[in-house]
């Protein structure tokens, strides 16, 4: 799999508001796939298609404890979106810096 169907991969798996809910959970600490799917309204299979989203995505990890299987956040996923939205960062930098021009000008002159 090549780097950019990797990043692929990870911006499909976090397009959804579940997946995103389920990393937010592991931030946390691990959790069984019961432990994740208490919070939905939503068959377990269903919680365990979006397991398998984060999975193939390597955004998440499991363990492999017997019959005991916790989910876990695979950091380094993540470190690969925050660099790539990095190479990006001058733009929005600048835009920030002329829209705060742009308002401390708008504010100097209702002051005149």
């Amino acid at each position: 799999m090549t780097e950019a169907d990797k990043l692929d991969a990870v911006f499909a798996a976090l397009a959804n508001p579940t997946r995103r809910a389920i990393l937010a959970r592991l931030a946390q600490g691990e959790a069984t796939v019961n432990a994740l799917a208490e919070p939905f309204n939503m068959s377990l299979p269903a919680i365990s298609k979006h397991i398998r989203v984060l999975e193939n995505a390597q955004l998440i990890e499991r363990g492999k404890t017997a019959q005991f299987r916790p989910c876990r956040l695979n950091a380094n996923s993540l470190k690969d979106v925050a660099n790539w939205a990095e190479q990006y960062r001058h733009i929005w930098d600048a835009r920030f810096e002329t829209m705060e021009r742009l308002l401390e000008a708008t504010k100097d002159s209702k002051h005149d």
